[in-house]
């Protein structure tokens, strides 16, 4: 929690301004019951019209003021809250960016989003009314039964008994709902995770005819999380009666000590009236403290929440090794073994291999059998378990992340494009690149044409995650943005799967033509891509055989029976 009050900084004053003048407002409100019972003692008592209009004159001032110092108030407060939630928006997108592909793996994007739209909304409104009603309200309650004791000490003593007694249901209210307002998060994440899950993979559930499934899967958890809203709600609603119910007998028993003694001549009429008004001042403001005391209690919640995601240690990124231009080998492999956060057993087990400038590694394997799990390992997207992953004769853990991931150029494995023009996505690839520069690129990864027939050409538009391109143009694109950064390593993850054999040979050509000194790494499943590469590493159950296309035909069983699916043996002697 203490994370988050640095991003007040910036926003002290609207910070002390707003409850100043909400102090103001408050001051000016305890002023009226004693207009109003001089209006009753001195002005109705005597008709003295005269004193009856300048003291209704002096009620519509005390409001008028007290309205300007409340907007005044509100301003600051609206003010200090946005800006704050403002900037913390930013250092938790700025440090999320900064987690690791494991951490993010942990975290879930259902969560991450959570945390910043719904838990960053409730922070913003329980700041705002903090700075409202978390001084004024006790102020008032404080300050009336203190003004309710200079006018009459013995009827005041209802004050004493009953602001304790509402003290205790408020806090004692407050701290039981802490803790279920964080296991009522804690379901809208279940909730928020399994609408994600729909909504992304909505066509192979329709595929698979799952929707009974999903919809039942989604009824559970929103039941789950319904029961505990119901539940939590029904604690924090017996706030407003409870403290209704106080305030109004102690106002029974004011008023029946208060006419006692004005039947006595102990007080007069206009002192009752005062005494009842700041019974109902007590009551009105309890009310707001309640209410107050729910949104603090729900915005502590979602603040703790927010404050762990901050709290997370982002990537070492500390170290002072340098990628060596002399290196013989660009990538180099020492027994790496790798296993995921929870699994049981390791992905990856006991690889070694290099990669010198200029060549070409083809990776193949069946379905997980951990091929993309080895090239995240180069850009240490992943850390490895054991051994060492260099690149350029430094490990990869004391490069530091910006040099090391200028060195590596990546095709991921799921095309991604993002919203804007296909200009400004090939400028990700390499800032300040001409029109020319792109061309060259967008020709070698055979995207030239029919990015030239769009409207714009360079410059047409792009959706939102490149739905306006099939799944073969946007693998083309992406292929593109990474050959324009001329890289040292370039890694192509299964990026030509949507493409035809004549298009894939076809670029494939052009990379070699593109390639230079680049050490380029193929993740294929087609044999075809990867065979003319100058080493293969065939992974099978995480462990990996290296080799030439002609060395592992003869060798090993898992390349060959792969080969053999897509060709016969004729075509493969």
């Amino acid at each position: 929690m203490k994370k988050l009050l640095v991003y007040l900084k910036g926003s002290r004053l609207q910070c002390v301004l707003a409850p100043l003048f909400k102090m103001f407002e408050a001051i000016l409100e305890l002023f009226v019951p004693l207009v109003v019972a001089g209006l009753i003692d001195t002005g109705i008592a005597a008709s003295d019209k005269n004193y009856i209009i300048k003291m209704c004159l002096l009620l519509v001032l005390l409001g008028a003021v007290g309205l300007a110092f409340s907007v005044t108030a509100q301003y600051f407060a609206a003010k200090a809250s946005v800006s704050f939630v403002k900037r913390l928006k930013h250092a938790v997108f700025e440090h999320i960016g900064k987690f690791s592909y494991t951490q993010l793996d942990s975290a879930g994007t259902s969560t991450l989003i959570t945390r910043m739209t719904g838990d960053m909304d409730s922070v913003q409104n329980g700041l705002n009314l903090t700075l409202r009603l978390l001084l004024r309200s006790p102020f008032v309650v404080i300050g009336a039964m203190v003004m309710a004791f200079t006018v009459d000490s013995k009827a005041a003593i209802t004050f004493a008994v009953i602001i304790p007694a509402l003290s205790v249901v408020v806090f004692g209210i407050m701290f039981f709902c802490i803790p279920l307002y964080k296991k009522v998060r804690f379901a809208l994440d279940k909730v928020l995770c399994t609408a994600r899950e729909s909504l992304t993979g909505a066509r192979v559930i329709r595929a698979f005819c799952k929707e009974d499934e999903q919809v039942k899967e989604f009824k559970e958890r929103n039941d789950a999380l319904t029961v505990i809203q119901e539940y939590t709600g029904r604690i924090s609603a017996l706030m407003n009666p409870i403290t209704c119910v106080i305030v109004n007998i102690g106002i029974a028993v004011l008023i029946y000590a208060g006419a006692i003694r004005v039947d006595a001549g102990l007080l007069t009429q206009g002192a009752v009236v005062a005494l009842y008004n700041y019974m109902s001042q007590i009551l009105v403001e309890l009310v707001k403290f309640a209410n107050l005391i729910i949104s603090i209690t729900k915005s502590v919640a979602c603040a703790g929440r927010i404050s762990a995601v901050l709290e997370t240690p982002v990537e070492n990124d500390d170290g002072t090794e340098k990628i060596s231009a002399e290196s013989e080998n660009i990538v180099e492999f020492r027994n790496v073994s790798f296993a995921y956060d929870g699994a049981g057993d390791y992905s990856l087990e006991n690889i070694s291999f290099t990669a010198r400038k200029g060549e070409t590694v083809g990776i193949i394997g069946s379905t997980g059998s951990g091929k993309t799990t080895l090239v995240n390992l180069i850009p240490a997207f992943y850390r490895a378990t054991k051994g060492q992953v260099l690149v350029g004769g430094s490990d990869v853990t004391e490069i530091p992340l910006e040099e090391l991931r200028a060195a590596v150029s990546v095709v991921p494995q799921k095309a991604v494009l993002f919203k804007g023009t296909i200009r400004k996505n090939m400028l990700w690839g390499k800032p300040g690149a001409t029109d020319e520069e792109i061309m060259k690129a967008l020709e070698a990864a055979q995207a030239a044409e029919f990015v030239m027939q769009k409207d714009g050409g360079i410059d047409a538009s792009v959706e939102q995650g490149g739905r306006n391109f099939s799944g073969g143009q946007r693998q083309r694109l992406t292929v593109a943005r990474a050959l324009i950064k001329k890289a040292d390593i370039l890694i192509l993850d299964d990026s030509s799967s949507a493409l035809d054999y004549a298009t894939d040979a076809a670029m494939r050509k052009a990379i070699a033509e593109w390639q230079g000194d680049t050490a380029v790494f193929i993740v294929s499943q087609r044999t075809s891509s990867i065979m003319h590469a100058d080493k293969i590493i065939v992974l099978d159950d995480g462990c990996a055989s290296v080799g030439t296309h002609e060395e592992l035909l003869k060798n090993n069983a898992v390349y060959r029976e792969i080969h053999l699916s897509q060709f016969d043996e004729e075509e493969s002697a």
